[in-house]
């Protein structure tokens, strides 16, 4: 089973660790750190959505314009314009990219930051809305003749689009969540089912529960699932945890994630970073690598677990995930661009290839389950660009 690659598409170099040197959007360090993900092994990456940021889409759009092969998973909110529409963007984005567009959509676990933007459903509506509207955009993209549409949050009659997505039949639809009207929703409707980095033990549970949501659905195939982490790797794993702990002193220092909008009730109220604040309250290293301090630091603010040790010890983490069924993984660290380059030079390889050397022997003994095994050796001599 192949396995794929996520990295950020920020439009600034700010992090939680590190404030922004310039603009909200910047088009020249957009485009360079899109390049370096592109140059060292990524498959896509994403272009998230808040209320503030610029704008995904265009953003997307430049990058699309700009570079050959990294493909582009675009955040988007149901609330901010008509299915209909959205879908024509989504499809013209697809063109410009010459088929490159995957697409993630995004529901709102804040009912603060969706009233800021003029949404006042409750959440679990918002999930019954969401879902609706992938069925549209769907219909729209695959339609070559007029349809009406009589549903809950959106009515409209005789419609049909004069642009198409390049893929066929459709772009790809991602989708993330963890409370059961989020499972419904993803397990209906997604290609990709996203979660956050937690012990493999709740991982698993996870993907059953995605699993048992496609099959309440009717559906015989499963979404994929993605899983994110927050690597933090060096060449030994004296000088990784040495990192890690600058790396949360650093998000301290800065209070934590910065919420633009927080929730005036107190805690999150999204389930997934429920989930990360629960776990990092019960320990703070799980498994092989997993590191919960720095969700705690943030809140559970999004991805925000991390993997620290070498980029052995980094890999095999990752295969293990890969062994639950896991074949797209999403990485982030907090030097944007320099993570970037040093997870794609140093871990990228070494996941590729034992997949490769997996899928391999699973050829070569059909029918056999997969077995478990180290990530190859690390060059030694290589420099980390950062430590």
């Amino acid at each position: 089973m192949p396995v794929e690659f996520l990295g950020i598409a920020a439009t600034n170099d700010g992090s939680e660790t590190t404030p922004r040197s310039g603009p909200a959007f910047d088009p020249d360090y957009t485009v360079r750190l899109g390049r370096a993900h592109e140059d060292h092994g990524w498959d896509r990456v994403l272009f998230a959505y808040s209320s503030g940021s610029p704008d995904p889409a265009t953003a997307g759009a430049l990058l699309a314009s700009r570079l050959d092969r990294l493909q582009i998973l675009l955040a988007h909110r149901p609330n901010l314009s008509y299915p209909t529409y959205a879908a024509r963007v989504f499809a013209t984005l697809d063109q410009i990219s010459g088929g490159r567009l995957t697409v993630h959509f995004i529901t709102g676990g804040s009912d603060h930051e969706q009233r800021c933007e003029g949404d006042t459903l409750t959440k679990d509506e918002r999930y019954a809305r969401t879902r609706e509207y992938i069925e549209i955009v769907k219909k729209v993209w695959t339609r070559r003749e007029a349809f009406d549409h009589e549903g809950e949050h959106y009515r409209f009659h005789d419609y049909v689009s004069d642009v198409f997505p390049v893929q066929q039949p459709r772009p790809g639809v991602s989708f993330g969540g963890s409370s059961p009207a989020a499972l419904a929703a993803g397990g209906a409707e997604a290609d990709i089912y996203c979660l956050w980095g937690e012990p493999l033990e709740r991982t698993a549970e996870q993907i059953a529960a995605v699993h048992a949501a496609a099959r309440a659905a009717g559906r015989t195939t499963p979404p994929r699932i993605q899983v994110a982490f927050r690597p933090i790797i060096a060449a030994t794993e004296e000088l990784a945890w040495e990192k890690a702990h600058r790396t949360l002193a650093a998000i301290r220092s800065r209070g934590g994630r910065p919420r633009r909008h927080p929730n005036p009730n107190g805690g999150p109220q999204n389930t997934g970073s429920q989930r990360l604040i629960a776990i990092a309250e019960q320990g703070e290293r799980y498994d092989r690598a997993l590191w919960t301090p720095t969700a705690a630091a943030t809140g559970g603010g999004g991805n925000s677990n991390a993997l620290v040790g070498t980029p052995e010890t980094v890999a095999e983490a990752l295969l293990d995930y890969y062994d639950l069924g896991v074949d797209i993984i999403s990485a982030r660290g907090y030097d944007l661009l320099g993570d970037a380059i040093d997870f794609g030079r140093h871990v990228i390889p070494l996941v590729r290839a034992e997949v490769a050397r997996r899928d391999a022997a699973g050829q070569a003994r059909a029918g056999q389950p997969r077995a478990g095994r180290t990530a190859g050796a690390f060059d030694r001599e290589a420099t980390l660009t950062t430590s």
